[in-house]
């Protein structure tokens, strides 16, 4: 599978570097030159890092699709913990897949979506119209973008990065949902307006693993208040949000946040083990936010 990147103005990938060092040496040696010392150094520091850095993974789903997905090794790569699947995700997958009718036809928005497990999942699954993946880090959305593209969507190519105008929101949806149209969108919780929200038309929102740090729980919160405001004459949006509990202490202060700014919640009653999960099954709650 060729990948393509979505934006050119980050720095090049091992892959790249690893192919153009190749060359380079291989045009050397081919001309009975003597390839420097730092070239092969060079060469040895970028397979090493695409080894040690990244791995595919492939997701069986229950229906027999596939999700395939280049990951990170570490838990914290170039500064973020969006480079990998988390528990959550696989979750919240699973539940979508068990209510495919809360997707089918409609818009979707997901937060944070990181390497796109859960998005992807819903998308060769449960037939939406349009599904809008976010995320706010750029290595984060190069990533994310390459692993919708691995797996055969192809994200539209006038909103990738940022969320524009509300007139640009509004082309976006889709017109067959066997073949959901795919949105990447730039999606800053502290930044994003109003108006921005609106322009997205989503019919249901949802995230995962998003309530681990006190500092963006409440930059959540202030978003979702602001998604709140942005209806106009629109229904509002369901939303749903999946956490695994590792704090209980950080748990309950995003409930209180959103209890403090009057955004009602009820969570969604005990579901099976996720079959994504082999060994320990942690403790993971979804929430239904009513907006």
């Amino acid at each position: 599978t060729v990948l393509h990147p979505l934006c050119v103005k980050y720095p090049p990938s091992a892959k790249y570097r690893r192919c153009f060092l190749t060359e380079l040496i291989k045009k050397l040696e081919s001309t009975a030159a003597e390839p420097l010392d730092e070239l092969y150094e060079a060469l040895g520091d970028v397979l090493k890092e695409e080894e040690s850095t990244h791995c595919y993974k492939n997701y069986l789903l229950p229906t027999g699709d596939c999700v395939s997905l280049c990951e990170s090794t570490a838990l914290i790569s170039g500064g973020t913990t969006g480079l990998l699947t988390w528990e959550a995700a696989l979750h919240l997958a699973q539940w979508a897949l068990q209510h495919p009718g809360l997707f089918r036809d409609r818009t979707i928005l997901e937060l944070g979506s990181g390497i796109g497990f859960t998005g992807i999942a819903i998308c060769k699954t449960c037939q939406p119209r349009t599904f809008i993946f976010s995320d706010c880090h750029p290595r984060v959305l190069r990533q994310l973008g390459e692993n919708i593209q691995l797996n055969g969507f192809i994200p539209e190519p006038d909103v990738t990065w940022s969320i524009q105008t509300e007139s640009q929101g509004q082309e976006v949806e889709g017109e067959n949902c066997q073949n959901p149209k795919v949105i990447v969108a730039e999606l800053d919780w502290g930044s994003v307006t109003e108006k921005q929200l609106l322009g997205l038309r989503a019919d249901v929102v949802i995230a995962a693993d998003v309530v681990y740090d006190p500092e963006l729980i409440l930059a959540l919160t202030g978003m979702l208040q602001k998604l709140s405001s942005s209806r106009a004459d629109r229904k509002a949006p369901e939303v749903f949000i999946a956490s695994t509990i590792r704090n209980p202490d950080t748990y309950q202060l995003f409930q209180a946040e959103l209890d403090k700014v009057g955004i009602r919640w009820q969570v969604i009653p005990a579901h099976s083990s996720c079959n994504f999960l082999y060994d320990v099954q942690p403790d993971v709650t979804i929430l239904q936010l009513f907006i």
